[in-house]
């Protein structure tokens, strides 16, 4: 015996979940609706089924194919037109003309007996047996009632109240004759209830229902959809669930992840090879898909998560369902009943708010407030580059197919022939995304000079010598999992505003240039990169009295790329050096704020005990530098500033030297002893940079690390500021910690408040109105001066949803005090 299922409704009431997928390849636990229904088949003896199919019909001919995975043989009926319950059937008569068959809707959940059901049909002697269940609310069914013997008498298809007769319902499952078919037109929309039954009884035919006891779910809304989903995980239905039961009602797929810090309280389903991290909640009743990743502190209630989804740090799902591959960023909030389609963004902050409805392929900004469904417009990000370039979650927001695309677009913004240079840091991501990027780049007509593994300086200085402009890839610091693409000009700076606003317009119309055959760009491999940066180097840093200086030196290359270029320039130095950590570690990319901290603390040990003169430690792709004294104290990075400004400054006499104006005033009174001057910037390193190649400065820094050395170059460079560092020591013949001791002490305090993207131009002006008459500086945010010289700054942040505050003082009490209040003034607006 045969059985036909049902596959090729639309499913227009359950959209957008069906907008990119067919109704029975909707999951409920993790596994489609319809293998369910095919499972079901299997365990009654129906190996042989006939699949009907019309919308989508190739995504479930691929999924299931003939069968085999499942043990059974699975042929399919193509309708080119919806032709209804009877003519879907009719269309795959010549199947099923030879003997008697069930019909069985692919959308529809139950653990019915079926074998019960072709029995009764059998005893009889029925031509159609319908089957039936009872439901407390009848009206989107057929409503029928039978006689003692099980007979049909009446029939009535979703009644209104009014109209209801009886909470028997037809389930559309169906034992038939062959000889049905001679009731049911070829090629026009028949249905069975609606045209053929009557008709059967009109003719007095033998059509027999048969009341079955068990569950059974109409899968035709979101609210029946998340029902099924609850009943299955409470054991209601009986269906296989894939996985290991590790505590009660709690099921765990083959290779999930759950961190033992997970709090996770069932009925709830765990897919395979999802990873739940630690601090994540998840509560009754949710369902997480494959290959799914749950983000500390994310909070998951009744949630129904398909496949490959990113569920964000602090995110809140609540009785809502996400479609595959979609991304929920940090702290995202998605209320009961609301819907998010497949392949869409749900940026940080934002709400959704209940029984909201969005399309696939969409995005949602940052900080937005979603109360009304996004269906057909795409609410695009506002801004493709951050702070670092475009930056985000490997494999998440940065994938290969975005890397490709982005550098299409850069290349479109170049003249055809136009040679790009492309760098990388020691990480597996970053070599990935890379080839990508080349393999861009070459299509659209480009020449590419590919350094590979090289320190971050490096990567700008060659850049600067005859490229049209550079692509940089590399672990974001601090941030292990996400990955910064980061695009150069000509001088190998960070790519201007303008250039950023012409590659973001490109990208956004998706109008990317692609060569001809004979245009595709070149690929090669620049030789003795390192020989020619360190020569450069020692060419343009004064370097006089370091041989003869006898200094000791402990350097950290903190596994990072910094230490390719370390041997080339210790040698050259000619100075006493052990050098630390030099080899790259793939599995360390970039370091958290603790680790940095360790190894600071391990590197003063390693100084004191070899009495060196100071100790320095490079961050992992050589930009950024930090200090240790002779005594093995940490020179901690706002107070290095201070110590290498003083040192340029006393030596130069004259100039200007480039710093944020987050930077403490005692910077001020140091550079005016020394006769110098400072310029104050805004905290983006592209204002530094644009003051660096200014021929009157001196020197610049950001007070996190990162240095100028205007000789040598106007961007950050670790291994400059390294050169630059030990020859002024060498002069002077003073150890850090008295040149440490001579600077008065800064006391600048640093707070960061949370501030939702709604309210943070609200922030803004109410800080202006709060300073009143004291004086305000704009150069950077809002700055307000207290007329005992105290000052506070508000800036909010331009990526994340954050504000920032810095406070200087007399004191740390003072600072802290100044701290508190206008803290207090950001948090009464943002509330």
């Amino acid at each position: 015996m045969k059985a036909v299922v049902m596959a090729g409704g639309e499913g227009t009431r359950l959209r957008p979940m069906t907008s990119s997928m067919p109704k029975p390849l909707l999951p409920v636990a993790n596994r489609p609706i319809m293998e369910h229904v095919l499972r079901l088949l299997k365990r009654h003896g129906l190996n042989e089924t006939v699949v009907t199919v019309q919308f989508l019909a190739s995504l479930v001919k691929n999924y299931f194919g003939d069968g085999e995975e499942l043990g059974m043989e699975l042929t399919y009926a193509n309708e080119e037109k919806p032709l209804g319950t009877a003519g879907s059937v009719k269309n795959a008569e010549e199947a099923l003309k030879d003997d008697t068959f069930l019909v069985i809707s692919g959308d529809a959940l139950t653990d019915f007996d079926l074998t019960d059901l072709i029995n009764f049909h059998k005893e009889k002697g029925a031509l159609v047996t319908v089957c039936l269940t009872r439901v407390p609310n009848p009206l989107e069914f057929g409503i029928t009632i039978v006689d003692e013997e099980g007979k049909v008498e009446r029939f009535l298809e979703k009644p209104t109240w009014g109209q209801v007769f009886s909470d028997t319902v037809n389930t559309g499952i169906y034992v038939m004759e062959p000889e049905v078919f001679d009731y049911v037109e070829a090629d026009v929309s028949v249905d069975w209830s609606g045209d053929v039954f009557p008709q059967l009884m009109k003719e007095g035919k033998p059509v027999f229902g048969y009341i079955a006891e068990g569950y059974w779910e109409d899968v035709g809304t979101h609210e029946s959809y998340v029902k099924a989903q609850a009943d299955v995980l409470e054991g209601k239905v009986d269906v296989e669930i894939d996985g290991f039961e590790i505590s009660p009602g709690v099921w765990v797929a083959e290779g999930a992840e759950v961190h033992p810090d997970a709090v996770l309280r069932g009925p709830l389903y765990i897919g395979d090879y999802a990873k739940v991290e630690a601090d994540a909640e998840i509560r009754e009743h949710s369902v997480i898909g494959s290959n799914v990743v749950v983000k500390s502190g994310a909070f998951l209630h009744r949630a129904v998560v398909h496949d490959n989804v990113y569920v964000g740090q602090h995110s809140n799902l609540r009785g809502c369902v996400i479609g595959k591959n979609t991304d929920i960023m940090r702290a995202a909030r998605i209320e009961d009943g609301a819907v998010i389609g497949d392949e869409c963004l749900v940026g940080e902050e934002s709400i959704i708010q209940g029984n909201v409805r969005v399309y696939p392929f969409k995005t949602i900004e940052a900080g937005a407030f979603v109360n009304t469904s996004v269906i057909w417009e795409s609410r695009g990000q506002a801004h493709l580059f951050g702070a670092r370039g475009v930056s985000g979650i490997l494999n998440v927001e940065i994938t290969p197919e975005l890397a490709v695309r982005l550098a299409g677009a850069y290349a479109t913004t170049l003249k055809k022939g136009s040679t790009v240079t492309t760098a990388r840091d020691h990480s597996r991501g970053a070599r990935a995304l890379k080839r990508a990027v080349i393999s861009a780049l070459q299509a659209s007509a480009i020449d590419v000079r590919d350094l590979e593994n090289v320190p971050l300086p490096v990567a700008r200085q060659q850049t600067a010598r005859g490229s049209a402009g550079g692509i940089m890839i590399r672990t974001t610091p601090g941030v292990p999992d996400s990955v910064d693409i980061m695009f150069f000009d000509g001088e190998g700076a960070d790519l201007s505003q303008g250039g950023q606003r012409k590659l973001d317009r490109v990208f956004a119309r998706q109008e990317y240039r692609r060569a001809f055959p004979g245009e595709i760009g070149d690929l090669y491999f620049p030789a003795s990169v390192f020989d020619s940066y360190t020569g450069s180097l020692l060419r343009n840093v004064d370097t006089t009295g370091i041989a003869e200086s006898g200094l000791k030196v402990v350097v950290d290359a903190s596994n990072g790329s910094a230490g390719l270029v370390l041997p080339s320039l210790l040698g050259k130095l000619g100075v006493d050096s052990l050098t630390i950590n030099p080899g790259l570690d793939e599995s360390r990319p970039t370091e958290t704020a603790d680790t940095r901290r360790a190894g600071l603390v391990r590197l003063g040990e390693i100084v004191a005990s070899a009495r060196a003169a100071f100790g320095v430690r490079f961050d992992p792709v050589g930009e950024r530098l930090s200090l240790v004294d002779e005594k093995g104290r940490i020179v901690e990075d706002d107070r290095a500033l201070l110590v290498m400004l003083d040192l340029v400054a006393a030596e130069r006499r004259s100039g200007r030297v480039a710093l944020p104006v987050t930077t403490t005033r005692i910077a001020e009174q140091v550079a005016a002893y020394h006769g110098t001057q400072v310029e104050w910037t805004t905290t983006s390193p592209d204002d530094l940079t644009r003051v660096g190649r200014d021929e009157a400065t001196i020197f610049g820094g950001d007070g996190r690390g990162g240095f100028i050395i205007p000789e040598f170059s106007s961007v950050f460079d670790g291994a400059a500021a390294f050169v630059r560092l030990i020859g002024l020591v060498a002069r002077t013949q003073l150890t850090l910690s008295q040149i440490d001791a001579r600077i008065p002490r800064a006391h600048v305090l640093k707070r960061d408040l949370a501030t939702p993207w709604a309210v943070k131009g609200l922030v803004m002006r109410r800080v202006v109105e709060e300073a009143g008459d004291r004086f305000v500086d704009t150069t950077d945010g809002v700055r307000v001066v207290e007329t005992d010289g105290r000052w506070v700054m508000v800036l909010p942040d331009p990526a994340e949803a954050v504000t920032h505050l810095w406070a200087e003082g007399p004191d740390i009490a003072s600072a802290e005090a100044l701290l508190d209040e206008w803290a207090a003034v950001v948090d009464s607006a943002g509330r």
